[in-house]
């Protein structure tokens, strides 16, 4: 089983900062990619940003030169450092994680909990 602990979501105003931080913890092989995700009210669920299974990152076009993600492989962490926030950046906040629990099973998907990002104009 595989968990997805997200922390660091809170209320703050345009132009602040915020980290997220999503830890992974349980028993698995191998994370393969971990990322961002986020959901406002009445739209879908969105890609942010991740990191692929070969190391490269994706960002999407709306927080490109304002969000960064980075990761601690050793704590199996993925954090958001989200910089001049926006109004438009208000959501819940999802880390995910494909993760192949054992060599032989297929790698499957996980989410968080989710932590809401408020973002006051």
């Amino acid at each position: 089983q595989v968990q997805l602990v997200e922390s660091g979501g809170g209320l703050v105003q345009t132009g602040d900062s915020l980290r997220l931080s999503c830890a992974a913890s349980g028993s698995f092989w191998r994370i393969n990619l971990m990322g961002w995700y986020r959901q406002a009210p009445g739209k879908q669920r969105e890609l942010v940003a991740n990191f692929t299974s070969g190391g490269s990152t994706n960002y999407a076009d709306s927080v490109k030169g304002r969000f960064t993600i980075s990761r601690d492989n050793a704590k199996n962490t993925v954090y958001l450092q989200m910089n001049r926030v926006k109004p438009e950046d208000t959501a819940v906040y999802y880390c995910k994680a494909r993760v192949l629990v054992t060599p032989i099973l297929p790698e499957g998907d996980y989410w968080g909990q989710g932590t809401q990002v408020t973002v006051s104009s």
